[in-house]
């Protein structure tokens, strides 16, 4: 097995797990639309940023199927957001949402970059780390305001 298949093992393991301890049973149906929906929009747009060669998965899943990266567009990124959407410090101060909103993206972008940097997972080609974190700043925002929209009108429930 290679170093970037046990690093894909460990991620999607880490994913998984924190998915699993940190989604209440309560809350199934709200991860299950924060989930689609974000995977419906980080695998459109991992398709685009691979087909116009802004970014490379050299060591992927699926190599025959597609050119961009099943963990990371179809699971992990979705798995994240879930978990930020369900712990969002809605009813904390704006300094705590702040920082909410600006941690997540921060540490996954460094994450993205030390992958890039020193495995064959992730290979820049015409792209850079902040457009990493400005995608996926807009991609939690919008996932935020989806689940939001989506909770008050499934539940009936006044928006967070």
């Amino acid at each position: 097995m290679s170093k970037e298949q046990i690093i894909l093992l460990i991620i999607n393991g880490t994913t998984l797990a924190g998915l699993i301890l940190l989604t209440p049973r309560s809350r199934l149906r709200e991860a299950a639309v924060v989930y689609t929906f974000k995977q419906s929009i980080t695998w459109v747009l991992g398709l685009l940023i691979v087909e116009y060669h802004l970014i490379e998965y050299p060591a992927r899943e699926f190599i025959i199927a597609n050119r961009t990266s099943f963990s990371f567009e179809f699971f992990i990124y979705p798995a994240i957001c879930v978990i930020y959407n369900l712990h969002f410090p809605a009813d904390r101060g704006w300094g705590r949402k702040w920082a909410w909103i600006l941690v997540f993206p921060t540490v996954m972008t460094l994450f993205e970059v030390a992958l890039e940097k020193y495995t064959d997972l992730i290979e820049y080609v015409n792209w850079t780390w902040y457009w990493t974190w400005l995608s996926l700043l807009a991609t939690f925002f919008v996932s935020r305001g989806y689940y939001l929209w989506f909770k008050k009108g499934a539940w009936g429930k006044a928006a967070e």
